[in-house]
């Protein structure tokens, strides 16, 4: 048995990238139960996490390794999003991110589980569920040390910081961000705004993309956008746009005056 044991354990070893979370009920569905599990703590080969994960001994599991986890043992579609998803691809350039705050994205209906919660990660994380995007749109693969997670395209981060804003992202550091997104491709943006549900983030993204002249602007099909009805103040004391009927900071629009 403990010959099996050990065997069953090299097996996991083998297979699970440094640095992420195992979680006790994928664990169990691989074949290893609550007692082969306990026996791998008291033997040093597993520590506990919290309760219902653990990670590799001598490793250090960061958030990503818990987003990890979420993704591939429990299927969520949490994810790395915003400036978050700018900081990781490096298309911050110029603007200074903070990387000590952490901000991850799922769906409406998607919770952490409470071992994430509770950890102390090296980063403040926040989170937001939401249905304002389909869960699975604009997602794309990011690489890190032995594993990879699904992170905010550019594209999709760009509209999960326009949908906090003005309350939790300023709108005057979302237009510099989209300063920097002049390489998107259409064909996503467009994919992206026909499902998006937030009037306010499409008519914030498409007032940006127009008022830097991205290239990719024009070759947008505005007719099959949803830009809803009625104006949308944002900011107290800021210029109305009447094109999109949104009342945006005067930061924006002083150089147009």
């Amino acid at each position: 048995m403990l010959t099996e044991n050990r065997t069953k354990i090299n097996q996991l070893l083998s297979t699970i990238p440094q640095d992420v979370v195992l979680q006790s009920s994928w664990l169990i569905n691989e074949g290893y139960s609550l007692d082969l599990q306990k026996y791998y703590r008291n033997s040093g080969w597993l520590k506990a996490l919290g309760n219902g994960a653990m990670y590799r001994s001598n490793n250090q599991p960061s958030y990503e390794g818990g987003v990890y986890a979420l993704q591939k043992q429990s299927g969520l579609s949490v994810h790395p999003g915003g400036r978050t998803a700018f900081a990781l691809q490096g298309k911050a350039h110029y603007i200074e991110l903070n990387t000590a705050q952490i901000w991850l994205f799922g769906g409406e209906k998607e919770k952490l589980p409470t071992w994430f919660r509770k950890h102390k990660w090296d980063q403040k994380v926040h989170y937001k569920a939401s249905s304002f995007l389909p869960k699975e749109l604009g997602l794309t693969e990011f690489s890190l040390a032995g594993f990879s997670i699904k992170v905010s395209s550019p594209a999709r981060a760009m509209m999960e910081c326009l949908y906090l804003a003005p309350e939790k992202f300023d709108i005057v550091e979302c237009y510099e961000l989209m300063e920097n997104l002049n390489d998107l491709r259409p064909t996503i943006v467009q994919e992206l705004l026909e499902a998006c549900t937030s009037i306010k983030v499409k008519r914030l993204f498409l007032f940006m993309a127009e008022k830097l002249n991205h290239s990719w602007y024009k070759h947008l099909n505005l007719s099959k956008v949803d830009l809803g009805k009625g104006k949308r103040s944002l900011v107290k004391d800021g210029v109305y746009i009447s094109k999109y009927q949104i009342t945006v900071p005067e930061k924006l629009v002083r150089n147009e005056q």
